[in-house]
C-alpha cells in the first residue's frame, strides 16, 4: 500500500483515512450527488461486483449505458419518416420522445442561450475557440502556482486544484459539444494539455475503472471530474414537480383527474419548441400533473431502464433484510442523469404521498388529504418507469397472468422506493472506502484530494463551494 496515503479501520469499525496533512477522516454516509464524477463512475464498478457477490437475483445484470442507441420501433420508426416528411427546424423536438440525456443537452443549450441574452448579445461571441479556454486556464494555473506551492513534491492536489476546478463550472465556455458529457464539470481540456507546462495540471489527470484493453483503448480520451457533476434533471421535470408542489399537495386525486387534453398538448408543444415555459398558478394542476406523466412514459427508455428491469422486479423474491440494500445497489448503477432525475421525481412524490391524509393546521382547521399515497402514486407511476416494453392490449391478453404478476412486482419496487426515498441515494462508509481503496492504488493524490474534501465537507457546485448538506438541494 502507498506510504502517501493509507486507512485505518478504528477498533469500532468506523472506516477512518490519513490524508496527507496527517489529519484523521472518518468516512460518513454521503449522498451519491455529492460524490465525484469519478467517484460515482467507480461506484458503479463497486455496487456491481456486490450485486454479483452477495444477491442472487435470477438473471444477467449489466451497467446501463448513458445515452446509448436503441432499436426503433415500427411506431418510432413511422415518427421518424413523418419528421423527415415535415422537417422543419422549429419542429424538432427538444423534451418528449428522445433519451434523457439528450433532453438535458437540449435543456444545456437552452440555458446557454438564455444567459446569453441576459448578458450582451451584440459583443457574445457564439463559439469559443478550444485554444482560447486552454490558454485561459493555463495562465490561471501559471499564475496561481506562483502564490501557492503544491502539499506534496510529487504533485498531490492542493487548495489550488479546488480553486482550478472551480473555474471549469456550467458558466465556462465550452470548446466542442458536449452532448454525450455528464454534466457541466468536467476537466476534459485541463486534461488534454502537456503534462510538463503547469504541475498544478499534472495533479487533475484522472482515472477510469479497471476495463479490458480494448475498452480502454476505446475510452482513453474520456476524463472525469473530480467534482459532483452538475445535477442532470429535465427543465420540464423539475419545473412541473415544483409547480404541483407548490399548488397541487391538497388537490384530492392527483394524477388521477382528467385534464385537458388541448392545454396538455399547447405545454408540450411550448417544451418541445425550447419556450421558457413559467408554470404558475394560472395552469391548472392536473394539466401539469398528466404533461409530467406523459413526458415520463414517452421516454424511449424507462427511467429504470430496461437493462434492469428482471433485476429490480426479483428483488422481490429475495428476504425482506435484503429486498432494500439490493435495491439500493440497482440505483447505484444507473447513468448519473437517471439517478438524479429518479431523485428528484421521488423527492416529489415522497412529499405527496406525506399529504394523502387529512390533517390539521397550525390554527386548528381541517386540512384535506390528497388521497394518493405510496401505494396509489406506485400504482400510477410503476409501469411508465419500469418496463421492458409497452405491449398493445392483444400481447397483454396473452400474457396477462405474467404480466400482473410483474404489474404487482413492478408497483411494489417504486412504492419501496418513494416510502425509502431519504435513505435510498446515501452511500454507506463501505462502498465509498472500497471506492477510495480501488482509486489509491493509482491514483494516491486524488484520493488525497477527496478526503480534503470529504473533511471539509463542502463541494463545489456550479463553480463554488457550498457546504454537503445545502449542496444537495441545489
Amino acid at each position: 500500500m502507498s506510504s502517501k496515503s493509507r486507512i485505518e479501520i478504528s477498533p469500532q469499525g468506523d472506516f477512518t483515512w490519513n490524508s496527507l496533512s496527517g489529519r484523521s477522516v472518518r468516512l460518513t454516509p454521503t449522498a451519491i450527488q455529492s460524490l465525484s464524477e469519478l467517484e460515482r463512475t467507480w461506484l458503479q464498478e463497486v455496487a456491481f461486483n456486490r450485486l454479483h457477490q452477495d444477491y442472487d437475483l435470477g438473471c444477467q445484470i449489466t451497467i446501463p449505458k448513458d445515452g446509448q442507441k436503441r432499436k426503433k420501433s415500427l411506431r418510432r420508426k413511422l415518427d421518424s419518416l413523418a419528421k423527415e416528411k415535415n422537417k422543419d427546424k422549429e419542429c424538432i423536438p427538444q423534451a418528449f420522445g428522445m433519451a434523457l440525456s439528450q433532453v438535458i443537452a437540449n435543456d444545456r443549450t437552452h440555458r446557454q442561450r438564455q444567459d446569453g441574452l441576459r448578458q450582451d448579445p451584440p459583443h457574445r461571441e457564439e463559439h469559443k475557440d478550444p485554444s482560447d479556454l486552454v490558454s485561459s486556464i493555463l495562465q490561471f494555473a501559471t499564475k496561481r502556482s506562483t502564490n501557492k506551492e503544491l502539499s506534496s513534491s510529487n504533485s498531490s492536489l492542493s487548495s489550488t486544484s479546488e480553486t482550478a476546478n472551480e473555474s471549469t463550472s456550467p458558466n465556462t465556455p465550452e470548446a466542442a459539444p458536449r452532448a454525450r458529457r455528464r454534466g457541466g464539470m468536467s476537466v476534459d481540456s485541463i486534461t488534454d494539455l502537456d503534462n510538463n507546462q503547469s504541475r498544478l495540471l499534472e495533479a487533475l489527470q484522472l482515472s477510469l475503472p479497471a476495463e479490458a484493453p480494448s475498452k480502454k483503448e476505446k475510452h482513453r480520451d474520456k476524463r472525469l471530474s473530480l467534482n459532483p457533476i452538475y445535477r442532470q434533471v429535465p427543465r420540464l421535470v423539475d419545473s412541473c414537480c415544483q409547480h404541483l408542489e407548490k399548488y397541487g399537495l391538497q388537490t384530492v386525486g392527483i394524477f388521477r383527474v382528467g385534464s385537458s387534453k388541448k392545454r396538455v398538448r399547447q405545454l408540450r408543444e411550448e417544451f418541445d419548441r425550447g419556450v421558457d415555459v413559467q408554470l404558475d398558478e394560472e395552469h391548472s394542476v392536473h394539466d401539469v400533473a398528466a404533461l409530467l406523466k406523459e413526458f415520463l412514459r414517452d421516454m424511449p427508455d424507462p427511467l429504470l431502464t430496461k437493462e434492469l428491469y428482471t433485476a429490480f422486479i426479483n428483488t422481490m423474491l429475495l428476504d425482506c433484510e435484503e429486498q432494500w440494500s439490493a435495491t439500493q445497489l440497482l440505483v447505484y448503477l444507473l447513468p448519473a442523469c437517471n439517478s438524479d432525475t429518479l431523485h428528484r421525481l421521488l423527492q416529489f412524490l415522497s412529499t405527496v404521498a406525506n399529504h394523502a391524509h387529512d390533517s390539521q393546521d397550525k390554527d386548528g382547521q381541517e386540512v384535506t388529504g390528497n388521497k394518493m399515497t405510496s401505494l396509489n402514486l406506485a400504482t400510477i407511476f410503476g409501469p411508465n418507469l419500469l418496463h421492458k416494453q409497452k405491449s398493445s392490449d392483444k400481447e397483454f391478453s396473452v400474457q396477462s397472468s405474467a404480466r400482473a404478476e410483474e404489474s404487482t412486482a413492478v408497483i411494489a419496487v417504486l412504492q419501496r422506493m418513494i416510502t425509502t426515498f431519504h435513505s435510498l441515494f446515501m452511500v454507506p462508509p463501505d462502498l465509498q472506502n472500497e471506492v477510495l481503496m480501488t482509486l489509491l492504488e493509482t491514483d494516491p493524490d486524488v484520493v488525497d484530494y477527496l478526503l480534503r474534501r470529504k473533511e471539509s465537507g463542502r463541494v463545489a457546485i456550479g463553480g463554488s463551494f457550498l457546504p454537503e448538506r445545502e449542496a444537495l438541494i441545489q
